[in-house]
């Protein structure tokens, strides 16, 4: 059975002269493409910005904003400069052919365009976008969206920078226990439900899942991305886990399966955040006494009784309307400073 032919590209041919869009767009209508016009620069760029297209025909010589301005727009937008621009211009002069590669032009094509290389430089780089989309995919299959994405902005290399951010970590109660109690096919559907919800909390939030160790999770908010409220965002995420918890349970008791219980420990602070690994094989991860102070604080719900406990600096990213119990000051193993403990009350 042979493949079925690939969707019809979106195109958008940007050109202050009437003539030259009408011919553009009936070359590309024939190879298929589907092919919007703008009639300036400022036009084309709005169109452009909505997202709707695979690849943009631009010209240069252009009123109200010109090609040159329209594609140094595009090049400090990460979003507009994944997507291929063939620059289409008169001008000839190899100041002008530079001067657009240089602001990440695709492509150029002088005037009047030759049907046959414009149809084999549309589709060769259709097809570069097409290799670009599906690495982007691939990343996000191994990483979380905003690791890939800063991959894919930045470039892979092995080290960290210091930033401020908030660290959760959770655990499940007894889960050895509960795994010895059942088949192993059960332990691993019950896991991917739980992760399920669970991720589902944290990444509304915009948190990202570092790591995942048995029934174990390491989530970051505030890094790669910073955000300003990054402590009520990871407080937020807790909370909204608790109650995803109830509704977890609730559907396995309906099963008469085992209902579970979690420890979640929220820090906040300064953290290395990078690449750790070898060049072959490597995470992106959070390390520092952060870090550990969260796997500690969530170890300390046991005794506690509470499940959801945050250090001092967190608190001091809630809005007043939080209700927090105080549970006083706790020495932990390997801090020599007792640290102020708070359970946030549901």
């Amino acid at each position: 059975m042979p493949p079925s032919a690939p969707d019809p590209a979106r195109l958008l041919v940007v050109d202050d002269n009437q003539i030259n869009r009408m011919m553009l767009t009936r070359s590309l209508e024939q190879e298929g493409h589907l092919v919007e016009t703008a009639e300036n620069g400022k036009e084309g760029l709005e169109k452009f910005r909505t997202g709707a297209f695979d690849l943009m025909l631009l010209d240069i010589e252009m009123p109200v904003m010109n090609g040159f301005e329209v594609l140094e727009a595009c090049l400090n937008d990460f979003d507009l400069r994944q997507i291929p621009i063939i620059m289409t211009s008169a001008m000839e002069e190899l100041d002008a052919v530079v001067k657009c590669v240089e602001l990440g032009a695709e492509d150029y094509l002088t005037k009047p365009v030759n049907p046959i290389l414009l149809r084999a430089r549309v589709n060769a780089s259709l097809e570069k976008k097409r290799l670009r989309d599906e690495q982007r995919k691939l990343f996000r299959t191994f990483a979380t969206k905003e690791v890939a994405e800063e991959l894919l902005r930045e470039g892979f290399s092995l080290g960290g920078q210091m930033v401020t951010a908030s660290v959760m970590v959770t655990d499940i109660r007894s889960f050895t226990t509960i795994a010895e109690s059942q088949s192993p096919s059960d332990s691993i559907e019950l896991l991917n439900q739980y992760f399920s919800m669970m991720f589902d909390a944290i990444t509304h939030n915009g948190g990202i899942v570092n790591q995942i160790v048995g029934d174990g999770v390491l989530a970051v908010f505030g890094a790669p991305i910073f955000y300003e409220d990054h402590r009520e965002r990871a407080v937020k995420a807790g909370l909204q886990m608790l109650e995803q918890l109830k509704i977890f349970n609730e559907n396995q008791l309906a099963q008469n399966k085992t209902a579970i219980r979690i420890g979640i420990g929220i820090t906040s602070g300064k953290m290395v955040a990078g690449y750790t690994g070898t060049q072959n094989r490597a995470i992106y991860t959070c390390i520092g006494d952060t870090v550990n102070l969260a796997d500690r604080i969530q170890e300390y719900t046991k005794e506690a009784l509470r499940p959801l406990l945050i250090d001092e600096d967190t608190r001091k990213g809630l809005p007043a309307e939080y209700q927090l119990e105080d549970l006083g000051k706790i020495v932990f193993k390997g801090k020599n400073q007792a640290v102020n403990v708070f359970a946030v009350m549901r």
